[in-house]
């Protein structure tokens, strides 16, 4: 067992649950996994033989109906759960959601995908009622941890962003992208207002948010292979994790969210003149045609990627599409005015261009980040 982070204060360990009550909430993020929840149920019945526990299966509406079969299988046992999120999606938000909805002093988060190590579960939950770790870790970076599913290009990409987290974040433990853990759910809910719902990596977001407060340990598991359905990670996830380690370099002053709709905004920047230059150099063009037409493409690719990338737990189909964009265009074009009023306001104060194009650039973004989240991309 690698023991593991910097020392915390000292708190004791939380009081046992009222007889009857669960000890142990085991939250299970769950999308397009009808096939492997039961056999999961039963083998965590197994392993936890002789503790008070429950499941919590987070469904983000599979279209599988995985959350169907969790329905049954509460039915059948009342220690079973089922949240069916309508309009959310994304792992870290249904861990979130998971926690705080559970009704026991400690949480464990574990696949559906049969892929982490169940028998576990009752040595992590040893170490946190004893009080030597308020966060227990399966951590694959130490000695003793066995592979029987994870491909290499996946360890590669892991062990890359890992190192890249522990160096610009100051995280200690030796995994902090493991999927796979266990904290007092007190401790979680002190940190719960800082953490992002967007994204796949909540164990490095909660390591990160508590700062070195968080006394851990992390102990060796075998990562199996999984057994049906594909994996959940795409080629956002990248993204999602640079956006995460940007957010919290800054203090949570801005959000995952805002920062991958200002990066899109920057590529949108590079599209308005490459078209303008297309428009006006090889087409020949007047320049307001021309400008005209950098807006309009910049605004639609713009559009675009946000709903494919920034707001793809939300992403609009069908005729809220064609809906969607037209808002897009309103709004970017309310935040065009913004920018450049803002922009001559600092200009007149301040005559430095760059400063002045900066604060218009900031006050567009802005502008046009806080109504699309309002106009364009309406949570329901």
């Amino acid at each position: 067992m690698n023991e593991a982070i910097r020392p915390g204060a000292q708190t004791p360990p939380q009081a046992q649950p009222a007889s009857g009550a669960p000890e142990l909430s085991v939250v299970v993020p769950t999308f397009n996994e009808r096939d492997n929840v039961t056999v999961l149920y039963r083998r965590l019945e197994a392993t936890l033989a002789g503790i008070a526990w429950e499941v919590v299966f987070v469904d983000d509406n599979s279209p599988d109906g995985t959350w169907d079969v969790v329905r049954d299988l509460a039915q059948r046992d009342s220690r079973v759960r089922c949240i069916r999120r309508i309009g959310r999606r994304g792992l870290s938000g249904a861990c979130i959601e998971g926690i705080l909805a559970s009704s026991a002093p400690y949480a464990a988060v574990i696949d559906a995908d049969l892929q982490h190590d169940e028998t576990q579960l009752p040595k992590m939950l040893g170490l946190l009622r004893a009080g030597q770790a308020e966060l227990v870790v399966g951590s694959r970076y130490i000695e003793g941890y066995k592979s029987e599913g994870f491909d290499q290009q996946r360890a590669g990409a892991s062990a890359l962003a890992t190192e890249i987290a522990k160096k610009m974040l100051r995280v200690e433990i030796a995994d902090p992208m493991s999927g796979f853990f266990m904290i007092r759910r007190d401790r979680f809910e002190q940190l719960a207002p800082k953490l992002s719902v967007h994204g796949f990596k909540i164990l490095l977001d909660v390591v990160a948010s508590a700062r070195g407060t968080l006394r851990a340990v992390e102990i060796p598991y075998t990562f199996g292979a999984r057994q049906h359905g594909e994996s959940k990670l795409d080629s956002m996830v990248a993204l999602d994790f640079l956006g995460l380690v940007l957010a919290k370099l800054t203090n949570d002053a801005v959000s995952l969210r805002f920062l991958l709709f200002a990066m899109v905004g920057s590529i949108g920047l590079v599209v308005h003149l490459t078209t303008l230059f297309i428009a006006l150099e090889l087409i020949k063009v007047p320049f307001a045609e021309a400008q005209a037409s950098g807006a309009l493409v910049a605004m639609t690719s713009n559009f675009i990627l946000n709903n494919f990338l920034t707001y793809r737990d939300q992403r609009l189909k069908g005729f809220a599409i064609v809906r969607g964009l037209i808002a897009f265009y309103i709004v970017c074009s309310v935040g065009l005015f913004a920018n450049v009023g803002v922009a001559f306001s600092v200009y007149d104060q301040e005559p430095i261009w760059w400063l002045a194009g900066m604060a218009g650039a900031l006050m567009g973004v802005v502008w046009n980040y806080a109504m699309s989240g309002l106009f364009v991309w309406r949570k329901k």
